[in-house]
């Protein structure tokens, strides 16, 4: 008991330090561990174990194929044969997945739609690797980016790589400001699309 009172009184005595040298370090830190990608792991139980297990860590939720609930608690993961549950649907909504993190989206195969909204990390060169992965240029059918602060329209014109896109939902992006050359865009790449734009 005594040296739980001196502790927590050497923990009162200390300097605050200001909310930029301190939490904000201490959080880009801790997502940026929360993001690194364990390629053993995704050896070891498979892509879409892996990219699950990543997802939620990181705030995410993920829908798998037969199901219609949420996958949403780390710790309530489904157990069994690895190869039976695939991830269909992503949302990432207030997540802290970063571009790095990406790579354990390689072996997905069966990813529909992706949701992202209000992602503080999510930038140009994420939307640019997700255009690029094969896997998804086939599979994607549906997207949704909104209030993503540090997407452009360079991260938007990356996804026309996604030949099977099938809707696509922009809202709320500031970054983003050559509307009308981005639904010509669309319309030359995706003539199906269905382009819902809400950008100021």
């Amino acid at each position: 008991m005594m040296l739980f009172g001196k502790i927590s009184q050497q923990l009162c005595g200390l300097k605050k330090l200001p909310w930029s040298c301190d939490c904000r370090n201490f959080w880009g830190w801790l997502n940026a561990v929360f993001n690194k990608v364990d390629h053993e792991r995704i050896r070891d139980v498979g892509p879409d174990r892996a990219a699950s297990e990543w997802l939620l860590r990181c705030g995410a939720m993920v829908r798998y194929h037969g199901q219609e609930r949420w996958q949403k608690d780390y710790n309530n993961l489904p157990t069994g044969p690895l190869d039976k549950y695939k991830i269909q649907a992503i949302d990432a909504t207030d997540s802290c997945i970063m571009s790095f993190g990406f790579d354990h989206l390689e072996g997905l195969q069966h990813v529909e739609k992706i949701r992202l909204c209000k992602c503080h990390y999510i930038e140009d060169n994420c939307l640019e690797r997700l255009g690029k992965l094969e896997n998804l240029q086939k599979s994607i059918l549906e997207m949704e980016i909104i209030s993503c602060g540090n997407i452009t329209d360079k991260g938007i014109m990356a996804l026309y790589h996604l030949r099977n896109l099938k809707y696509l939902l922009l809202s709320d992006l500031p970054g983003v400001r050559e509307k009308e050359n981005l639904i010509q865009i669309f319309k030359t790449a995706l003539p199906s699309l269905e382009l819902k734009l809400d950008l100021k």
